[in-house]
């Protein structure tokens, strides 16, 4: 899982085996070592929510999905999920999930998990 994070907006974007933990588990994660100290960030699903949240906590990122999204997303083309958090707030956080596509450039990393670019 890729997370991207510039001024107020989030955007997390997983591979096809990652969609599948997910879904199966209902969360996906990953975590970055910088020396003695870590972040974390996943995505965990989340029953009586409506739509995309996030905390930040003791080194963590959390985004929550609906339980729906769980349950469904896997099986559906639908690409991700987004939302923005305190909309009336000048600070308000963009959030975005989205299932990762193949590069359309020529990226050295490996896409071999990631999903058919539709513009290929």
């Amino acid at each position: 899982m890729k997370i991207r994070i510039k001024g107020n907006s989030i955007r997390l974007r997983l591979t096809k085996s990652e969609v599948a933990t997910f879904c199966d588990k209902g969360q996906c994660q990953e975590t970055v070592i910088f020396g003695n100290r870590r972040l974390t960030y996943s995505l965990v699903d989340k029953e009586g929510i409506e739509t995309l949240e996030a905390t930040y906590a003791g080194d963590t990122i959390t985004v929550y999905i609906t339980r729906n999204a769980k349950d469904t997303w896997l099986a559906s083309d639908r690409v991700g999920y987004s939302n923005v958090v305190d909309s009336n707030s000048p600070d308000q956080l963009s959030i975005l999930v989205e299932k990762d596509f193949i590069c359309m450039d020529d990226s050295l990393e490996d896409q071999s998990d990631n999903y058919p670019n539709p513009k290929l």
